[in-house]
């Protein structure tokens, strides 16, 4: 298999030093807007018959049609913000090549009821290639991450293995990270956590179907595992809400993050502010987006594992009856370490865990073990092969009994 990936950001750096332990690929090219980014991972890498770097502009089609088809390549990861999907999207149609992200097409708020209902949702545009993609006979799997991702595997393996109804699926994610020396410093994409954790909330229920909240609505304390402890979580727009009942047969899907009160308050001062709007304003003669703008002020994610301490985990919460016809509940999760990810591959545990899944996947895919055509999520597929790599890369999930 030859690999194309697009953007070599904290994400798509890690997938380096991940995929380097395996032998599943042929070539693994990284391509950047700016190629000097690109060529110092392949670098660090230290193969250059087996890594190669490149110039592509995520932004356009063309770009990144006429690098796939020079590269030869059979698939292109997407590893970078989510405003890009649509040219990459297209291009690894028209390239003909497997195409995986970890994000999707963005969402528009409903114009009328935005805490009601749901406008255009995440994902929507790329479903609605989905007959071009099987006419096709490619694949396009879709939010391959670690959430989405890892969690909507673990929905699947939960309705296959372990439940015979299933009422709930929440998705719930916590940590207990540290940044030394910084106020304030998301560990991940600020472009893409303003836009999940302002948007309005997507839930599913059976009968009602998808609707919509207000941001950082229907809190609860979670407990999080390995020592993270009890985190407040609040509802989030998240692909996994758009994506498990497509395939996962239950009752009510949601998403909720730990995001904790200093951090709902900055974000909720950029809304006041306006400074997360991504329409460009005039300022001195030079049009900028004010989203753009907290991005450069803020250090990248990428930069801050040496000043990271602490365990993010990303988990599935599942309640219903067992295979035994008893009531059951179980929280399925993965915690990466930040002393563990950055001593082993360089990466902070936010970006490592997220760039594992898509590695994972790129290599089910080139065994044969998951095979597609069309627009498809991770529920698609069988979620044992999935884990059983998991623990091969010496990452294994854990499986806890929770309280009814």
């Amino acid at each position: 298999m030859r690999v194309l990936v697009i953007g070599t950001g904290g994400v798509g750096a890690a997938v380096g030093p991940i995929a380097q332990r395996r032998s599943f690929f042929e070539r693994i090219i990284f391509a950047d807007l700016e190629p000097a980014r690109a060529e110092a991972l392949v670098e660090r890498l230290g193969e250059r018959d087996r890594f190669g770097a490149g110039r592509v502009d995520a932004s356009s089609t063309r770009s990144i049609v006429e690098l796939a088809r020079a590269e030869r390549a059979d698939a292109i990861l997407n590893a970078v913000d989510p405003r890009f999907n649509g040219p990459i999207f297209g291009a690894a149609l028209e390239a003909r090549c497997t195409y995986l992200d970890m994000a999707m097409t963005l969402s528009r708020p409903h114009p009328e009821r935005p805490y009601e209902e749901p406008g255009v949702m995440l994902g929507d545009e790329q479903f609605a290639a989905e007959e071009r993609w099987h006419e096709a006979g490619l694949l396009a799997l879709v939010g391959i991450g670690v959430e989405p991702g890892l969690s909507d595997v673990f929905a699947r393996y939960a309705a296959d293995h372990l439940f015979s109804r299933i009422d709930e699926i929440g998705v719930r994610d916590g940590a207990n990270l540290v940044v030394d020396g910084y106020d304030f410093a998301p560990t991940f994409s600020i472009w893409t956590t303003i836009e999940e954790c302002l948007n309005p909330p997507l839930v599913w229920e059976r009968g009602r179907g998808w609707y919509t909240t207000e941001p950082f609505s229907e809190p609860e304390v979670f407990e999080f595992p390995e020592g993270i402890g009890s985190v407040e979580c609040v509802n989030v727009e998240h692909e996994e809400v758009a994506l498990i009942p497509r395939w996962v047969d239950c009752e009510r899907v949601t998403f909720k993050y730990g995001l904790g009160d200093e951090f709902i308050g900055v974000l909720r001062t950029l809304h006041k502010l306006g400074l997360d709007s991504t329409e460009p304003v005039r300022v001195r003669g030079v049009e900028v987006a004010p989203r753009d703008v907290v991005a450069a002020c803020l250090p990248d994610p990428a930069t801050l594992g040496e000043r990271m301490s602490g365990k993010t985990c990303a988990g599935t919460f599942v309640r219903g009856v067992g295979v035994d016809g008893e009531p059951h509940a179980v929280y399925l999760y993965h915690v990466a370490d930040n002393g563990t990810s950055m001593r082993d591959f360089g990466a902070q545990a936010v970006v490592w865990q997220t760039a594992l899944n898509p590695v994972v996947a790129l290599e089910l895919l080139a065994r044969g073990t998951w095979a597609g055509t069309g627009v498809l999520g991770p529920e698609a597929f069988d979620a044992v092969p999935f884990l059983e790599l998991l623990a091969e890369h010496g990452a294994p999930h854990g499986v806890e009994a929770r309280p009814i």
